[in-house]
Parts: structure tokens; sequence; C-alpha cells
């Protein structure tokens, strides 16, 4: 089957991402994002470099000098493509991303339903390219929001590529509250998500297991909200509970809140 619904939300993102990227100025592109080492101008050669590979087009020939903040394989890749690149103007980078949008969405809109079936590798596991596509919608939106952060520019933060990419993150909660943050047996967290991106989320302890409900029942330890940037930063490992701590209203059970909203981190 072809993903066209995320196609969809691919290209809106990336259309996003590049209206705001032709507003920057050059100190800007050298602004330093939350990701440790990056720049505004790094989180669009990392995509770059993604959707390069994906496409085919051979990466630069090029080893990153410092890679001490690098903690798995794939960021070791994503340094090189990143590195590569830094030496460049912002609009260079701009220029060559802007090419590879256009080529990958050419080939995205062509492709048949065996190009999509084929086996790919995914963050999550094995899986089809339909499954990875699902996963790049995450990821795209995430590093926008990265660049529109570091520079005080928001946009983008609701529609189908936000809400795609909340309601991925929002999965995990009930192993956030089951098993990192050791819920007690019986025992619910609400979470509620404000702003943009609305969702509420019940997860009840039943014989060990967290469980996911939509009725929210009596028995209610702590009822945590936040808006859904907040959320995101959280869950993506953007920034800590405390650092957002004004942004996080708690009601019940104050510790077993921050142990939940301290475990939210559910990236690689």
């Amino acid at each position: 089957m072809i993903p066209v619904d995320t196609i969809n939300k691919l290209e809106q993102t990336w259309r996003s991402m590049t209206e705001f990227c032709e507003t920057l100025t050059e100190a800007e592109w050298k602004t330093a994002s939350q990701l440790p080492n990056w720049s505004v101008q790094d989180n669009l050669s990392h995509i770059i470099g993604s959707e390069s590979s994906m496409q085919g087009i051979p990466r630069p020939d090029h080893t990153a000098p410092d890679k001490s903040h690098v903690k798995n394989p794939i960021g070791d890749v994503n340094e090189d493509d990143v590195d590569v690149r830094r030496s460049r103007s912002g609009a260079e980078v701009l220029a060559e991303w802007k090419s590879v949008m256009e080529q990958r969405l050419a080939t995205l809109r062509s492709g048949d339903d065996a190009y999509f079936a084929q086996e790919s590798f995914t963050p999550t596991g094995p899986g089809t390219l339909a499954d990875f596509l699902h996963i790049r919608v995450l990821d795209c939106w995430a590093h926008e929001q990265d660049m529109r952060r570091a520079v005080n520019k928001p946009g983008n933060q609701g529609g189908p590529a936000a809400e795609h990419t909340i309601d991925r993150l929002i999965r995990t909660i009930p192993i956030v509250v089951g098993k990192r943050a050791g819920t007690p047996e019986g025992g619910c967290v609400v979470v509620r998500i404000t702003g943009e991106v609305q969702r509420v989320t019940v997860t009840t302890v039943v014989e060990g297991r967290a469980q996911a409900s939509t009725d929210v029942p009596a028995n209610v330890l702590c009822d945590i909200s936040m808006d859904s940037d907040t959320f995101a930063q959280l869950a993506m490992g953007r920034a800590g509970a405390d650092d957002l701590a004004p942004n996080i209203s708690i009601s019940g059970d104050a510790e077993l809140a921050h142990r939940v909203v301290s475990q939210f981190n559910m990236m690689i």
C-alpha cells in the first residue's frame, strides 16, 4: 500500500521547514540548538544527510574529528553528515536541502506498492520502507522544532505532522508510568497535553502491567498537565523536567508525578 498520508505529512513538514529556513540570517544559522554540539544549520545538515542516503546520493568521504558526544552508531554516521557541511554558509546548505527535498518528493510520489513494502531498517527494529517513513515524519518535525526553538521562531506546532509526532510519542507513556516510574498496583496516572495538539492519556497498573484507557477512574494518583511543545521536549530528550518545571502542572502525588516526567525521554 502506498502511504499517501505519510508522504503528505513529510511534504508539509519539509515545506514548513524550508519556509522557516528562508528567514534565517547567517548568525541564526550558527545558533546553538538543544542538541549537543549542533547548531540550527547542523540540524538541517542532518536531515540532508539522511534523505540523501535514502535517495541513493553517495555520502561525502568525510569523518568528523570530534565524536565525543555521540552515543550510538546512528549518531556516528549523522555526525559525519553534519560536520562536512559546517564550513558552508547557511544559504549553501539550504540550497542543497531544496534540491534533495524535491528529488525525494518526486521519488516518493512515483513509488509503487512494492517500493514501499521493501524491507528497511527502522529505529524501532526491522520493518518496511513505509514504516520507516512513518518515523521520518517524527524525526523531521522534531528537528524543525529544534531549529525554530533555537532562534525563538515558533511555528508548525499544530497540524498533521505535529499530531502524528505527539501520537507516536504518547505510545510509550504506559512504559514510563508502569516500568520507569514504578506506579503501584491499581494506581492511575493521567497526562494531559494541551496547546496546539491536545491529548489525554490515562494509564492504570493492573496485575503489574500498565494499561492505557480512555476513562479517568476515581483512583487517580496524580494528574499531570503540559503543553504539546513541553511534552515533545521531554519525550525527545531536548530538556529535562527540572528545566521545564514552570510549564508543568501537577496535582496529587507530586513525587510520583516527578518520576513520570523525569522519565519521559523516549528517543535513542
